[in-house]
Parts: structure tokens; sequence; C-alpha cells
């Protein structure tokens, strides 16, 4: 799947939480969503959430 069909996918869900649950309820499934996405890329290997966490404290990695 190539990324505009991605962003499409993502906007379609989004507006569709939008007019289900409102602005909370909105703002809630992009949270959580954002968060699941942190999860999933650490699980993948695709990101090290401790160095990004050392380099958000100011300590210097590698």
């Amino acid at each position: 799947m190539n990324a505009i069909a991605y962003g499409t996918g993502v906007g379609i869900a989004l507006a569709f939480a939008a007019l289900l649950f409102g602005f909370w309820g909105f703002l809630l499934v992009v949270v959580l969503g954002g968060i699941g996405a942190l999860v999933g890329a650490s699980l993948s290997g695709r990101i090290d959430l401790r160095a990004a966490l050392d380099a958000a404290r100011g300590r210097r990695v590698g």
C-alpha cells in the first residue's frame, strides 16, 4: 500500500471518529492511535524509545 492510500484511509477513519464521537472522541482516537504507532514501531525495531527518551532528557547518545 502506498503512502497516498494509507493517508486516505487514516483520514477517512478519523472523519468517521469525529462524526460518531464528537471532538473529544476524535481526540482520544488520535492520541491512542499515536501511542499504538509508537509501541508498534518500537516492537518492530524502527525506533528506539530508550534513545529517544535519553535525547529528550538532554543526554548524548552514542
